[in-house]
């Protein structure tokens, strides 16, 4: 995918940007870096059996202290998580505080894990200069036993049982709670929390901003323990936070909010029946809130503390309470009086940086888009920049408390997991898939993550790429880690993509060639190439498996799992995405040799093992291959131990992606080099004795340029016919990942005695085969709708206008592929946009959603979509990759008034 930014940011927060670049502001210090689910992970999982979620679980997490992270309700934290900043609610009904986002396990409901509460990220700039978030807090008590009551009750093909279905919103008896952040300066944040009543009646509500640290003194390791106390700040008593290494910091809250402190220490005596080290434990705010309990430290001092408001709102009315966090360099130094830091001063930085982002995103969002894409973009933005969050994971500190020595040459047999992988030291910002549920880094959402995020700060999005590709995360054989419930499994390879997706975006936002990135990269890079190459060609006929490659359920079977009666699976999508990795390398590769000669060998080793691939996918008459022509389409085989093989059947995103593999190349770098062309003949030549179709070199196109592709033109036209068909692949809401032929016709396979069965599913799986939520029988998934629409792109620059194909297949119209490129992004680009009727697809028959006018703006990202009808489904908030829309909305926007430019 290739586009070309009209609109430019601008504007203080564009300097802001830049100040973070020279290193002058750390203006990205503090975000939102705080989890929004830190019980349930793999880093806290300290049992016997490995089962992360019963190990802790939400009901233990107000009152036990984590190892390795933190967790809050629209909270920041510096960018070590040393200090956090979140809010807790209290309604005078529930019998907790809601100080965190509640959710099921794996085990508790019917489609995997699910959270079970409605918040919305509404806006952020990249340095966090403004953030705003939405929360939406029955008045009701929260029905938690009721959630996981009758969601365990419900089976696969049953619906998940919502919120929502509670009623517990009937009537608008809720607050709307609206959290806006905004940076006076680097190390000066304004945090104002604003309640909207929309129910019929006045209702209680007690907000509590909760400062407190880490606990990073109760794990054996010598660290000094910082402290929270009540101090005299100027304007009146606030609090003040000394930490060895942040310095210290004061919290003001205005007079009329009651400092509360206990200890971020856990609650022996109430989980474990043990002795507590101190009678005000992490769960000492809560119990004295809500059970009246003497458990919060008369002496004001401890290392959590909250600024506690209670407040009758009003029907129809809000209620607005502040405070504000501050570094103090000096503590004698005058500073502002409470009145001027939470009154004037307070309302000119908090309007200023909301009228700063409104600036920034003019210039991001391209200014032709109707107002409600515009919409859609900007949140899509926002939540990709909420999804930030510190991550930590000292792997071999981790094993060692487990019992394992992680440098012994035993620890590989352990069975503990992630056992190869005590080089692992994590401590970074990450982008997250969906920070409640996936609060961990996947390796190929993370790729894909970059590119959205590169349109409004390309330093992050580079900074994640070199992070995967560091010592601390590269395997020292090569593979990239893909996340950390198994690091072992296998991504697909798409980080070369995002390397160079932004390292050309930021030439086209008007910077420099970044060289120095792509020499940084390459290397990496290069080792990860060798990994696959040697790893996932189990039978050096460079036809590669790999495994389940993110597509968890997609196939017959378990395809990162052995499989029943041996052999091995070789891949369609496999083979492809290494296919797509030659060339990546050799884009790269012929980047690089503008400033230095030798990468030219580097590119001519790539083309030379393109060629072996497409040879391998396209072998001599006779052989057996990944491409049947009586379906004209791709599938999986199975080689068995004797050599025979056998073809999985099954009409998949496995079988698109062999299209995918296409890069064109313009004429002015084939000039340049002109010893690549004639290395292909070449490297053909030799093959002439097997097979004379192999040595033919496919002739420029008309406007010169070169296309190294798996398929030729006669094989594209047939896939082309069988994706774009409405009955199989191509719903009304993007590329389904699974044909909706098999609705009718499953696939049934007989196999060692067992019957295995695919069928179409359009919304939520109905096996568990990998994962308890784990989907790809259906549903529309933007990350391979974009591989897609980037693959339509490249062979429209090469075939031109004069390639046309029916979209869709037997509708009678003809479109070229660039217009078929924008027929996809549009589909998915609707997803999110209000129709005619006001609705929008992606919430379904939810009616609060679509009508009214508290909701019907707020839109969720969801993890991937029904096949049918466009409704969100699987992890809600912002699952990074579904962020893409936002490049659709450019896309859309630019590329349907103007020409495609190649990638090289």
């Amino acid at each position: 995918m290739s586009t070309t930014n009209t609109a430019q940011p601008h504007g203080a927060e564009s300097e802001r940007l830049a100040e973070a670049h020279r290193g002058s502001a750390p203006w990205k210090a503090w975000g939102p870096y705080l989890s929004e689910r830190q019980w349930g992970t793999v880093r806290e999982d300290y049992s016997d059996d490995g089962n992360a979620w019963d190990y802790f679980s939400h009901d233990q997490a107000r009152s036990r202290a984590y190892h390795w992270g933190e967790d809050g309700l629209a909270g920041i934290s510096d960018e070590h998580q040393r200090l956090c900043l979140s809010l807790a609610l209290w309604n005078e009904k529930d019998p907790i505080l809601k100080e965190r986002m509640f959710g099921l396990t794996n085990s508790e409901a019917n489609h995997g894990e699910d959270v079970k509460e409605y918040w919305f990220y509404v806006d952020s700039t990249p340095t966090h200069s403004y953030m705003k978030l939405n929360y939406k807090y029955p008045q009701a008590e929260f029905p938690y036993n009721e959630l996981i009551r009758e969601n365990s009750s419900r089976g696969k093909l049953d619906f998940e049982y919502e919120l929502m279905d509670t009623h517990i919103f009937d009537d608008d008896r809720y607050f709307d709670v609206d959290v806006e952040y905004a940076k006076a300066g680097p190390d000066d944040i304004l945090m104002q929390v604003t309640a909207h009543n929309r129910g019929p009646d006045a209702a209680p509500l007690h907000l509590l901003p909760t400062l407190w640290f880490r606990n990073t003194w109760s794990w054996g390791r010598e660290v000094p323990r910082p402290s929270l106390k009540a101090a005299a700040l100027p304007g009146g008593e606030g609090v003040l936070a000394h930490h060895d290494t942040l310095g210290d910091w004061g919290f003001q809250a205005s007079s009329d909010a009651d400092l509360l402190f206990c200890e971020n220490e856990t609650n022996n005596a109430r989980l474990f029946n043990g002795t507590n080290a101190t009678p005000y434990v992490k769960d000492g705010i809560n119990d004295h809130v809500v059970n009246g309990t003497d458990a919060v430290n008369p002496e004001k001092t401890g290392t959590k503390a909250a600024a506690h408001y209670s407040v009758t709102i009003p029907a129809g009315q809000s209620a607005t309470v502040r405070v504000r966090l501050t570094h103090i360099a000096d503590k004698n130094a005058p500073s502002e009086t409470a009145e001027n830091a939470l009154g004037k001063d307070f309302d000119t930085v908090l309007g200023k940086r909301h009228q700063e982002a409104d600036e920034f995103y003019a210039g991001v969002i391209p200014a032709q888009l109707p107002d409600d894409e515009k919409l859609v973009m900007r949140q899509a933005l926002a939540g990709l920049l909420w999804g930030k969050q510190y991550f930590e994971y000292d792997v071999a500190h981790w094993l060692h408390e487990h019992g394992v020595n992680p440098w012994s040459p035993s620890a590989a047999s352990s069975g503990e997991r992630n056992a190869t992988w005590a080089h692992m030291n994590a401590g970074d910002i990450i982008s997250m898939p969906d920070k409640w549920e996936y609060p961990w880094f996947a390796a190929w959402d993370l790729a894909f993550h970059c590119a959205p995020l590169a349109l409004v700060d390309i330093d992050f999005a580079k900074e994640q790429i070199e992070l995967l590709l560091s010592a601390r995360y590269l395997h020292p054989n090569g593979q990239i880690p893909a996340y950390e419930w198994n690091f072992s499994d296998v991504n697909p390879p798409v980080t070369a993509w995002a390397a160079l997706w932004v390292y050309r975006r930021e030439v086209t936002q008007g910077g420099k060639p970044d060289y120095g990135f792509l020499a940084r990269v390459f290397p990496r890079l290069l080792t990860n190439f060798t990994w696959w190459v040697n790893r996932k060609d189990a039978n050096n006929n460079n036809l590669f498996q790999g495994g389940f490659l993110g597509l968890d359920n997609i196939g017959i079977f378990d395809r990162s799992a052995p499989l029943p009666g041996g052999g091995t699976l070789e891949q369609a999508d496999g083979t492809a995405w290494m296919a797509l990795y030659c060339q990546w390398m050799l884009q790269i590769s012929l980047e690089l040799s503008k400033v230095d000669p030798l990468y030219d060998e580097m590119a001519a080793k790539f083309i030379e093992h393109f060629a072996l691939i497409e040879v391998a996918v396209n072998p001599p008459d006779g052989e057996e291959t990944l491409w049947d022509d009586e379906d004209g389409f791709f599938y999986d085989i199975i080689r068995l131990p004797d050599g025979s093989t056998v073809p999985m059947k099954v009409r998949s995103l496995v079988g698109l992606l062999p299209l995918c593999a296409a890069t064109v190349f313009n004429p002015a770098m084939i000039k340049a080099h002109p010893e690549l062309v004639t290395r292909i003949a070449e490297a053909r030549t030799r093959l002439t004795d097997l097979d004379p179709e192999l040595a033919k070199v496919p002739a420029p196109s008309a406007n010169g340029t070169r296309l190294l592709s798996l398929v030729d033109a006669g094989r594209l036209r047939r896939i082309l016919k069988v994706m774009l068909d409405e009955k199989e692949f191509l719903g009304d809401y993007g590329i389904r990942s699974l044909s909706r032929a098999h609705l009718d016709d499953p696939v049934n396979f007989e196999w060692g005695g067992q019957n295995y069965r695919v069928q179409y599913v359009p919304a939520e799986s109905d096996t568990g085969m990998f994962g308890g939520n784990s989907n790809w029988r259906g549903p529309v998934w933007f990350p391979m709708n974009a591989v897609i629409i980037r693959a339509l792109s490249q062979l429209y620059l090469h075939y031109g206008d004069g390639f046309t194909v029916e979209c869709p297949t037997g509708s009678g119209h003809q479109m070229n592929l660039k217009e078929v490129a924008l027929e996809i992004g549009h589909r998915l680009i609707k997803t999110f946009l209000r129709e005619e009727d006001g609705r929008r697809p992606v919430y379904g028959g939810v009616e609060k959603f679509q009508k009214d006018p508290n909701w019907k703006d707020l839109v969720l990202f969801f993890e991937y979509f029904h096949g049918d009808n466009g409704a969100g489904i699987g992890a809600s908030h912002q699952t990074g990759w579904t962020g893409l829309v936002a490049l659709m909305c450019e896309l859309e926007a630019e590329l349907g008034a103007q020409a495609l430019k190649p990638e090289a």
